[in-house]
Formats: structure tokens, C-alpha cells, sequence
């Protein structure tokens, strides 16, 4: 998968991009990471990407014509024109993991962070859809693109070690799975309706920590009690 990222400081990229389970699936040739600084398509030559609002109000908006001519040159050097561009707003649909499922199954995503007051209303016209990370607001898309592709890589298959990894946990399909009477809980917008599952409580070596013991049935050996300990104790959120 190749996830390219749009923004106006690239620098902030580079730890993270390059450290755990990122890092691991550049090596392994299963994702490619392309930062671009939005600086290098401004409008003019003092290096203009952003401008007052027409009609008045606080705060400047991302100009149209650096994005746009972005998405454009990006699109033909990387000689695919089908690559799915995304700009991270406050009004993009609420990422989850059904979403990041979803995401994944794509070749190459184009990520554009927003800043400031937020993009100029055109540039919507040229993307195929918007992303929010959650119900507040951030100084930028930048961290928001962080968490998609944390979220997206950690599922390409041959990332991580056991393949296991992602089909039991939380937020998860195969978590929902376990749980064999699911109790309707009701939400209202902007909130999704869906039921989510949270992994069941896990326990490390030593035994007993100042009074706090590990339950007794993830001692027994015993496989089916273990099994029925961990779906009684799935939470839901």
C-alpha cells in the first residue's frame, strides 16, 4: 500500500513514520510512505498557500489552486490517476475501524491535511471524500494522518508477526464474534449506531502485585474455561 500525505510540515513526519511497526512495513516492502510539502505548488512566489476569506471572519484558508495542481502532479508522477484522495476535516465521516477496513483494501490513498480556517469549499470538487479523526478541533491534519495510517498499516497482511493480531481485538469483527448475545445499545448522531467490543482483560507475569492477584481460570491450563472466561469478560463500549 502506498499512502501518500499532503501537509505543510512533513518534518513532523519522519519519527513516526519511521519507528515500530511503521518502519517494519516499509522494510518488508509492504507499505510505502510519500511525504509532499504543500509549500512546493503556493500560488506565488513568496510561497503563498493560504489567504483571507471572502465575506470576512477570523483566521486564513487554503487556496485551491496549490491542492489542486498537488492532487494533479502527484496523480501523473505516480502514474495512477485512481489513487483515492482524502482531505482530513472536521466534516469527514468519524474514522473507525470499519473504516480503516475498508481503506485498506485500496492500492494508494492520498491524505491532505487541512490547517488554519480549513480549505477553500472548490477543493472538495477534486478529492473523493473527507475524514475526521473525532467530534473536536485540532491545529492541523497532521496528527490525523498519523493515526490513519498507524491504523491502516498495522492491517496489511505480513505486518505484524501473528495475523491473529488484528482479527481478535478491539473494535474488531472478530471480537463482535464472540460476543454470542450482543446487547442493542442505542446512540444518536454524531455517534455511530454500531455496537463496539473491547478486548477482555489480560494479565503478565508476576502472579500477584500488591494484593492484585491474576484470575485463577488464565492459571488452569484449561483452554474451554479460558475461552468462556474471555467472552464473558469482552466489554462493550
Amino acid at each position: 500500500m502506498i499512502i501518500h500525505i499532503l501537509t505543510l510540515f512533513p518534518q513532523v513526519f519522519e519519527p513516526i513514520l519511521n519507528t515500530s511497526i511503521l518502519k517494519r512495513a516499509q522494510e518488508k516492502d509492504l507499505a510505502t510512505f510519500k511525504l509532499y510539502n504543500l509549500r512546493n505548488w503556493a500560488a506565488d512566489k513568496h510561497g503563498t498557500d493560504d489567504d483571507r476569506p471572502y465575506g470576512g471572519g477570523p483566521g486564513m484558508i487554503l487556496k485551491v489552486e496549490p491542492i489542486y495542481q498537488a492532487i494533479k502532479d502527484i496523480k501523473t508522477k505516480s502514474k495512477n490517476d485512481q489513487i483515492s484522495v482524502f482531505l482530513l476535516s472536521p466534516r469527514g465521516k468519524t474514522f473507525n475501524q470499519s473504516l480503516a477496513q475498508k481503506l485498506v483494501k485500496l492500492d494508494q490513498i492520498l491524505l491532505i491535511c487541512g490547517r488554519y480556517e480549513g480549505f477553500d469549499e472548490r477543493i472538495r470538487n477534486f478529492t473523493d471524500g473527507e475524514i475526521s479523526i473525532g467530534n473536536y478541533i485540532l491545529t492541523g491534519g497532521e496528527i490525523p494522518a498519523m493515526v490513519i495510517t498507524d491504523a491502516l498499516v498495522r492491517l496489511i497482511p505480513g505486518v505484524l508477526k501473528k495475523e491473529t493480531a488484528t482479527k481478535i481485538e478491539s473494535f474488531s469483527s472478530g471480537l463482535s464474534q464472540l460476543v454470542k448475545k450482543p446487547i442493542k445499545q442505542k446512540s444518536s448522531p454524531p455517534f455511530s449506531k454500531i455496537d463496539y467490543y473491547l478486548e477482555y482483560p489480560q494479565y503478565t507475569r508476576p502472579e500477584s502485585f500488591m494484593g492484585f492477584t491474576v484470575p485463577k481460570v488464565l492459571l488452569s491450563g484449561d483452554h474451554q474455561k479460558i475461552s468462556q472466561w474471555q467472552q464473558k469478560n469482552i466489554l462493550k463500549k
